[in-house]
């Protein structure tokens, strides 16, 4: 069957049916309007597999020449922009296989010996996501980059450090953000791990049996980079783990931007004023003229909720089929083709966006001295005196108690105070009771006390700034 022919006949398969397929049917199953995204993945793996074919001698030297020749050509087509793109033909394979046709003639129509778009497709989404896999790599080590150098500025820095959104403890703002590092080196990690399974070749399973074809897989996956094949030809065309492997990667990647993104939130506001953020990542109010609203920080948090659904959907299309392929899996695209443009994005705008931050101390120190957050180091000292911690704990709720009815900090009540609490206060206790005091105190290592803070500063700078292995 010529192009043409091809395309009159809308279908590659439809020799055996006696009626057109419905034009509601038509436009309800095509998929080329989103997985034409994978073209270049479709033509790098229909140009190894012909490699391959012309090396195991199941088609000719002229064969594979015209087939390069004939890509070449569509890749120029769709680099350009002139491409035709065609319902008619379903998807992204037979748009491009149609026109293979057409340029070279025979020799398009032997490039599918040996295979079915089953496994195709499924090669194609591997080839794809692995790219976009490498392409998002940089993105979190930028985000991590960004938190680095903003915390480099502010180990000195004291905020409250909080539980139940109640001030709790004294700790840097440094301390703070780098926690935010620990995820994103923890999402890096996972990432890193979903592009082991992903890096595996379908191609060569056809339908679901395998091929009675003596192909070279293996030699189709070192051409393409894979790290070996998958060795079931029934799972090859079914497997959609990874899809789900990696749309839990950007859901919990997500969740970690949104908890950050919370926080800007909050941060900005002005019951807190901890920070400011740039102009360029506010909005203005249609009606009231003195606000700044963070829309940039509340879309990512926002986003993190679409990501996951996606996660959820994915999930819920895979839980009911038998093996092997299924039509179901057609939906198995866009929700993994809207997860990579939207972790990207975000990934990108958010590391730009905390490179802005303007950070007040000031407001930091006052919000730290409102919630007695040095009544810990109170208890401490007391239980290193040798009172049981418990008691020593029930003895600094009094003294929390009296300090609130003073509307005072612990700091700030006087020694003599202090003692009718407990005999075993004495001077000492004092420094301990400052902000700065229960700061550098807490030297353990992991710690909030500036020291630590700037080792592990210098240990993500490091890490970041390593050559990837």
């Amino acid at each position: 069957m010529s192009g043409n022919q091809l395309d009159k006949k809308s279908q590659a398969w439809s020799a055996l049916f006696s009626e057109p397929m419905s034009e509601l049917v038509k436009r309800y199953t095509a998929s080329v309007d989103f997985d034409k995204r994978l073209w270049r993945a479709d033509i790098d793996g229909s140009l190894a597999h012909a490699g391959m074919l012309a090396a195991q001698g199941i088609i000719g030297a002229q064969d594979l020449a015209d087939i390069q020749r004939g890509m070449a050509q569509i890749v120029a087509e769709i680099e350009g922009g002139t491409f035709a793109w065609k319902l008619d033909l379903e998807d992204v394979h037979l748009n491009i296989e149609a026109r293979l046709t057409q340029l070279v003639g025979d020799a398009g129509k032997r490039l599918h010996t040996g295979r079915s778009r089953n496994d195709q497709v499924a090669t194609d989404v591997r080839l794809w996501l692995r790219g976009e896999i490498d392409r998002l790599g940089p993105l979190l080590v930028a985000m991590q980059h960004a938190l680095v150098e903003l915390a480099a500025q502010h180990a000195d820095t004291v905020m409250p450090g909080f539980t139940h959104l109640q001030v709790a403890q004294p700790v840097s703002f440094a301390h703070h953000l780098l926690a935010y590092v620990e995820m994103f080196a923890r999402d890096a990690e996972r990432l890193a791990d979903v592009r082991k399974r992903v890096n595996r070749l379908p191609l060569g399973a056809a339908a679901l049996a395998g091929t009675s074809y003596p192909l070279d897989r293996h030699a189709v996956a070192k051409a393409l980079g894979f790290d070996g094949i998958c060795e079931n030809s029934l799972d090859a065309v079914s497997d959609r783990d990874f899809a789900l492997e990696f749309a839990s990667f950007a859901s919990i990647t997500m969740v970690h931007v949104s908890r950050l993104a919370e926080e800007i939130v909050l941060w900005m506001s002005q019951n807190f004023g901890f920070i400011d953020l740039a102009d360029r990542y506010c909005t203005g109010s249609s009606i009231m003229p003195q606000k700044r609203n963070p829309d940039v920080a509340e879309l990512a948090r926002g986003k993190s909720g679409r990501v996951v659904g996606h996660l959820m959907g994915l999930i819920t299309l895979m839980k009911g089929q038998p093996l092997t392929y299924n039509k179901d899996n057609q939906e198995d695209k866009e929700p993994l083709f809207d997860t990579v443009d939207t972790v990207a994005d975000t990934l990108r705008i958010m590391a730009e966006m905390v490179e802005g931050i303007v950070v007040k101390p000031e407001a930091m120190e006052r919000a730290a001295l409102r919630g007695y957050a040095t009544a810990t180091d109170l208890a401490d000292y007391l239980a290193k005196k040798g009172l049981p911690f418990r008691d020593a704990h029930e003895v600094v709720a009094h003294a929390v108690k009296q300090a609130m009815a003073q509307g005072v900090d612990l700091s700030a009540l006087p020694l003599a105070a202090l003692q009718a609490f407990h005999p075993s206060i004495e001077a000492d206790v004092l420094p301990l009771l400052s902000l700065r005091g229960s700061l550098e105190a807490r030297r353990v290592a992991g710690g909030t006390a500036p020291e630590q803070v700037r080792l592990q500063v210098a240990r993500h700078r490091a890490r970041l700034s390593a050559p990837a292995a």
